[in-house]
């Protein structure tokens, strides 16, 4: 038996998806929890906060830490129940439906519906697979890039062939003395606008690989880079490397929980259904035929996951939301913001 609060929805994920899946949730009056696993609301948008995002709608071109702020604070409008630092291990289903959610710490979070956006999951960094890369981790062998003046001036080689690598290609071209990409392949995963401007930026080194670290046993000097087709070996000095070779992602215990998997996600339908009743998915944990993998695809699985848990819940409720403009629920927060205009006019 559970004497707990039953929750309409609880959301599992502190990402993109997950935060605006608390926003929208509560445009939709529901009662809202959302479970994160790490201490702090972002997911997986921290790995790159310094980098530029420049592509979510009617927003322009800011820090990913800035819009971590910003969906952290939209997420909070309706005041969801937050709880961080734990993580979900496994559900139970009570016999009048309700589900409980069970996490690392034994702690049960009961609820009539679950929307699952865990992102990545538990993102691992995929590392340069040679013996001595380890020594140099704390000095100058980089996985991630938390701030990019540490790179000012300095001869900096990026080993990846995605996004992420050819997005710090480009931060770095102005601000480093020298930057260098090597690549296994000669394709890109990546924008194609961005390839092409990296391409005109910086020098470019594909089919090649990372082949041998030389330093002197704390900071790396030099690295051997070698063509994969052509066996030939090349010399670079540098200063800084960055290891952009992706992720790999192990799936939560959540997903194991009887839902359906593929290609390592969680297999839902067009309405962010997944194979069990009242569990609904969206984000990057999620596929499904057409699905978007842009922070503003996570924003629409989280409206049709939302959508869809409201009418699983409550099946004569409205197959959507008003929108904002319309929504009686923001008449008093609208006045709170033409207060607040009206104040800050008057004390400038």
């Amino acid at each position: 038996m559970h004497n707990q609060d039953i929750f309409d929805v609880t959301i599992i994920g502190g990402g993109p998806a997950g935060m605006y899946a608390a926003f929208y949730a509560g445009m939709r009056e529901m009662k809202v929890k959302l479970i994160e696993g790490k201490d702090q609301l972002g997911g997986f948008l921290h790995t790159y906060s310094d980098k530029t995002i420049w592509d979510v709608g009617g927003l322009p071109p800011m820090k990913c830490a800035k819009l971590i702020d910003w969906l952290v604070q939209q997420a909070g409008t309706f005041e969801p129940n937050l709880v961080l630092g734990q993580s979900v291990d496994a559900l139970t289903r009570q016999d009048d439906g309700v589900i409980g959610l069970h996490t690392l710490t034994g702690e049960v979070h009961y609820t009539r519906s679950v929307i699952v956006a865990i992102g990545r999951g538990i993102a691992e960094v995929q590392k340069l697979e040679l013996d001595s890369a380890h020594h140099y981790e704390r000095s100058n062998l980089h996985y991630t890039v938390q701030n990019l003046n540490y790179f000012a001036g300095k001869k900096v080689l990026i080993s990846g062939g995605g996004n992420s690598a050819v997005d710090w290609a480009l931060e770095l071209a102005d601000l480093a003395d020298r930057v260098s990409v090597v690549h296994r392949q000669d394709a890109f995963r990546a924008m194609e606008h961005n390839v092409k401007q990296m391409k005109s930026r910086v020098k470019v080194f594909t089919p090649f690989k990372i082949d041998r670290l030389y330093g002197n046993g704390e900071r790396i000097n030099q690295v051997a880079i070698s063509n994969l087709e052509t066996g030939e070996d090349i010399d670079l000095e540098v200063d800084e490397i960055i290891i952009s070779h992706g992720y790999s992602s192990q799936a939560s215990n959540l997903a194991r929980c009887g839902l359906v998997m593929e290609e390592g996600m969680i297999a839902m339908n067009q309405l962010g259904e997944t194979n069990v009743p009242g569990i609904f998915t969206a984000g990057d944990c999620a596929i499904r035929e057409g699905k978007v993998r842009l922070i503003a695809g996570a924003f629409n699985d989280a409206i049709v996951a939302v959508n869809s848990a409201k009418t699983y819940i409550e099946p004569t409720a409205a197959g959507m939301a008003y929108v904002s403009s319309h929504n009686e629920l923001f008449k008093e927060k609208n006045r709170d913001l033409e207060k607040s205009d009206s104040l800050n006019g008057k004390m400038k």
